[in-house]
């Protein structure tokens, strides 16, 4: 089967389309004829060596995490699922013709496979750092970087726990943020004075989910750095503010909610862009600038 793997770390240029054996499920696993994988920025990171202190990478090493498809081999000891089935969920791997998964929720027939494949990451870190943030029904959120992928799920999901939330992107996206829910703001110089017209009563918790070294501001905007939370910059517990990573301890759950509010019209993924196994690298080049409003996916199609 096709698969992407890079032998060593460094940039886009280390990735490349290779023939390898096909994987097959273990005890407690699936494995899926992959539709669609989803894009991350942890797969760049990882592929050029970013996370080489905590975690080990063995080369050669596949890319992505994340995948829907359709089941074509059941692994020992599962029961919810046959042959057939059409899945998304987490895995190793996923950027390839078939993977394992193994965490996984049924698809429903009215969820595109590509946006299917953009949500487990998202979903799974939003739930997780709204969960860890400290925030309640009627406080005020501040995201910084709002209108990527994870920016997406926490606006949407916040929302729908009653919280008001302020995000911050360039003023192209802010229609986007008004969309899911959020008030839009811009980043840079300025954004306490701005937050202070927008938020008379202040902000009560901040996520920072682009990694763009602002968690001191964001501690003195909120006035805690306990209700300051980052999934992406790996300094935020030096100031005293939280890290929130995984893995996922329990996500099959929040997979079939964040289905049944995809069928209910209550959750939206925009996919801003979709490429072909081929052109994985360039994908993660574009997923590197940080600019990408929803998600990138990898199309098997």
């Amino acid at each position: 089967m096709k698969a992407v793997q890079f032998n060593e770390y460094g940039g886009p240029e280390v990735l490349h389309v290779v023939e390898i054996d096909e994987p097959h499920a273990g005890p407690g696993q699936v494995r899926i004829a992959v539709r669609a994988a989803g894009v991350n920025p942890s797969d760049w990171k990882r592929r050029n060596g970013q996370y080489r202190d905590f975690e080990e990478v063995t080369f050669p090493s596949g890319l992505g995490v994340e995948a829907s498809g359709v089941v074509d081999e059941v692994g020992a000891g599962v029961s919810n699922v046959a042959i057939g089935d059409a899945v998304f969920g987490f895995g190793e791997g996923t950027i390839a013709q078939h993977a394992v998964l193994t965490h996984w929720a049924h698809k429903p027939d009215d969820l595109p496979f590509d946006v299917a494949a953009g949500l487990p990451v998202i979903v799974d870190t939003a739930t997780r750092a709204l969960d860890e943030v400290g925030i309640k029904s009627g406080e005020t959120l501040l995201v910084s970087g709002a209108a990527g992928g994870i920016g997406t799920a926490v606006v949407q999901l916040a929302r729908l726990r009653g919280v008001i939330v302020i995000g911050t992107a360039s003023a192209p996206k802010h229609d986007y943020l008004r969309e899911l829910g959020a008030i839009p703001t811009p980043y840079g110089p300025g954004l306490a004075g701005r937050l202070r017209e927008l938020v008379p009563d202040g902000i009560d918790a901040a996520l920072d989910l682009a990694g763009s070294g602002i968690i001191p501001e964001l501690i003195d905007i909120v006035g805690d750095p306990t209700h300051v939370l980052s999934v992406a910059d790996f300094s935020a517990e030096e100031y005293g503010a939280k890290f929130s990573h995984g893995p996922p301890e329990n996500p099959e759950q929040i997979f079939i909610d964040v289905a049944r509010l995809y069928s209910e019209g209550l959750f939206r993924l925009h996919v801003e862009q979709t490429f072909p196994l081929e052109q994985t690298a360039q994908a993660m080049e574009v997923s590197a600038k940080g600019r990408v409003t929803g998600k990138l996916i990898i199309s098997m199609d």
